[in-house]
């Protein structure tokens, strides 16, 4: 007599590996080369648990016609593949060709999200994408909010505003949070508007004293993409090798492992 085993419940995950990259709706800088499905190879070879994009196209009329190997699915999906089961879009940017925004890659269930616009008057759209993800055997939810910041100053002390507002009206006291994606925050205002206002750390800033340069690409110079979290334990950046990265965007990624 036989009997089938017992399925053993799922362990609960004790660290989270994340990724933010700003996709350049995937061309290469100064748009010369479409390059996402490069992209995508490079972002799989990470093995991110979650992936924080930044200018992502939803879709492109006029590019889906004359650009060769464009994806018929919108670019997240492509991007997220077989890897990442679920994802979240959140379209900030709308034009008569098509729109473009943020997006959220998890490998674990997304319960609930919501797009926060958060743009200034003036032509600029920008946008928060909350997500809210359950991870097994964990009583409390993963809270992660996508950012892609202005390029005027004045623009991004409105915007932290907001995301602090966000917090506080979405995130439980107690729930792990992590915030990342393009800041644009070149002169380092985001940290202590952040970490005063929602006790969130840059986890770059924590482990080296200073946030990591990722604009040009090629030549990193300014430290425009954060990682920054709350109630987490101990969370260590991952140096990436310079290529392929280099020209897969205008903005080189950044990855942590950060320990629930």
């Amino acid at each position: 007599m036989s009997s089938s085993p017992i399925p053993l419940a799922a362990a609960a995950p004790t660290s989270l590996k994340v990724m933010t990259v700003n996709t350049h709706k995937g061309f290469t800088a100064l748009n010369r080369k479409f390059i996402l499905p490069e992209l995508r190879d490079a972002v799989r070879t990470v093995g991110a648990d979650v992936v924080f994009l930044q200018e992502v196209l939803g879709t492109h009329s006029r590019h889906s016609r004359k650009v060769n190997n464009w994806p018929e699915a919108p670019h997240y999906e492509f991007l997220a593949d077989t890897m990442w089961p679920q994802f979240a879009y959140g379209r900030n940017a709308v034009y008569p060709r098509g729109h473009h925004g943020n997006a959220v890659l998890s490998k674990f269930p997304i319960v609930h999200f919501r797009n926060h616009d958060v743009s200034v008057a003036g032509p600029e759209k920008r946008g928060l994408l909350h997500c809210v993800l359950r991870l097994p055997g964990r009583t409390v939810d993963v809270h992660a909010i996508c950012a892609h910041l202005g390029l005027a100053e004045a623009h991004r002390q409105q915007q932290l505003e907001l995301l602090l507002h966000i917090v506080r009206d979405e995130v439980p006291a107690d729930a792990p949070l992590i915030v990342a994606g393009d800041f644009n925050d070149w002169r380092g205002r985001a940290h202590q508007v952040l970490e005063e206002g929602a006790a969130l750390r840059e986890v770059f800033v924590h482990a080296n004293g200073s946030a990591a340069k990722t604009f040009p690409a090629r030549f990193p110079l300014l430290p425009l993409d954060r990682i920054y979290v709350r109630n987490a334990g101990v969370h260590a950046p991952v140096v990436l090798p310079r290529k392929p990265w280099s020209h897969l965007s205008d903005h080189a990624p950044l990855v942590a492992n950060i320990d629930l």
